[in-house]
């Protein structure tokens, strides 16, 4: 599903509301991030139907999109939350997000963030290393509490199996990520030795961005295989086979997370563990689609056969495309008749990465652009560098603008920096 659209006049639409209102309105301007909570919500609800009615729970990661209102949207459809922070936690909590359809993941939890956890009661603290197990029962013992956990188990997939890039590739045996799958069984004898400490799950996690099906079955398997035998030695409440279900950025994307979902349930029966729920980690999947970055063009520049057009968004407002060579579609918010150029779109930061690639654009483009796809990973991996604002945020929902957030106001980032 697509929330972008172009109405009769050639104006650019996210969810029924045209952009160019976005550029006019002052308490957003640019650039400013969109999105469509309509979209979002039938993404979930989607997504929960492929389970066909089995136990379940679709832990939405929060650290692709963590705007209060699209956190709500997605507990009022029945997700949970992964988290990885307890600033992450904290504010499921605040947004409603019943504790016991909370995980949360991470390689190195403070004892603060624990103890939040802890203090909660949420589904899981999930287990990433044999060290980390003694630290969560010392914590859980201070708290006089028994805490359930789950092992995060890495299922060492090759990397290039994964067909994603490296950098978010997380089920390889070089990864930081999770229990090498062949130290589980002495990881569950440290578990027995600390009666603070229940086991309720095992789960993994390969990567982000998968396209198609074969990897994240093949990691399935492998963690089906190992459950099988943890949940006869002792009763296990969940398996999770985690996120990372693609979206079509431009280039294509053969699966749907509705065929992830089927095809590890499918795996899961097989290997008898049907009467489990089955949880899943979706991010990207949830929201990419479904939000825009709109910026303003500042100029244009040409030099030695080269054209540029520089648009007032730079890298700090959408790291991907420097972090990852992520390239997203950019389109002007109008539609025009006249011809294209090659031109490469660029941001105000003083950096060469703060390059968003080649596009084809009108030669007379002028006024605004759309960066497609920018719903996951954008404004939370945003930054003040170059004392530059943080964008904007506006929510829309059946055709018209149900909330907002304004960029940083004037001379916040001066007033920070002049405190030190």
């Amino acid at each position: 599903m697509d929330s972008v659209t172009r109405d009769g006049d050639g104006q650019l639409c996210l969810g029924g509301v045209a952009l160019s209102t976005v550029v006019g309105d002052p308490r957003a301007g640019t650039p400013a991030y969109v999105y469509d909570l309509g979209a979002i919500r039938a993404e979930a609800r989607a997504m929960r139907a492929a389970f066909d009615g089995a136990p379940h729970v679709v832990a939405y990661a929060v650290k692709a999109n963590s705007a209060g209102a699209i956190v709500r949207v997605l507990r009022e459809e029945g997700c949970g939350a992964d988290v990885v922070s307890g600033p992450e936690l904290a504010l499921c909590l605040e947004a409603g997000v019943p504790p016991d359809r909370v995980v949360y993941s991470g390689v190195a939890k403070t004892d603060a963030e624990l103890d939040l956890a802890i203090g909660a009661g949420i589904l899981a603290i999930q287990i990433e290393s044999a060290e980390e197990i003694p630290r969560v029962a010392a914590r859980a013992r201070a708290a006089a509490r028994r805490v359930h956990v789950s092992f995060r188990v890495n299922p060492a997939v090759e990397r290039e199996a994964l067909a994603t890039h490296a950098h978010i590739a997380t089920g390889h045996d070089e990864a930081k990520f999770g229990i090498p799958i062949d130290l589980v069984g002495a990881g569950l004898d440290d578990v027995d030795r600390h009666a603070e400490l229940a086991l309720v799950g095992i789960g993994s996690h390969v990567g982000s961005q998968l396209v198609t099906t074969e990897p994240y079955v093949v990691a399935a398997r492998k963690l089906f295989a190992l459950a099988r035998e943890v949940h006869a030695r002792r009763p296990l409440s969940f398996v999770d086979t985690g996120g990372g279900f693609g979206v079509d950025y431009g280039a294509g994307c053969e699966a749907a997370p509705a065929d992830f979902i089927r095809a590890t349930r499918k795996e899961q029966v097989a290997a008898g563990l049907g009467s489990l729920a089955l949880l899943c980690e979706p991010g990207r999947s949830l929201v990419a689609k479904h939000g825009v970055l709109v910026a303003c063009i500042l100029q244009r520049k040409a030099a030695h056969h080269r054209r540029w057009v520089m648009i007032d968004a730079g890298m700090n407002d959408l790291m991907r495309p420097a972090l990852y060579q992520a390239r997203h579609r950019i389109v002007p918010l109008l539609a025009t008749q006249g011809p294209l150029a090659d031109v490469t779109v660029v941001g105000p930061v003083c950096e060469s990465t703060d390059d968003f690639g080649v596009y084809a654009l009108p030669e007379d483009a002028s006024g605004a652009v759309a960066i497609l796809d920018a719903g996951a990973y954008g404004f939370t991996m945003a930054s003040r560098y170059n004392g530059r604002a943080l964008p904007a945020e506006v929510f829309v929902e059946g055709g018209r603008v149900v909330g907002s957030v304004p960029r940083d106001p004037p001379g916040a980032w001066i007033a920070d920096r002049l405190r030190s």
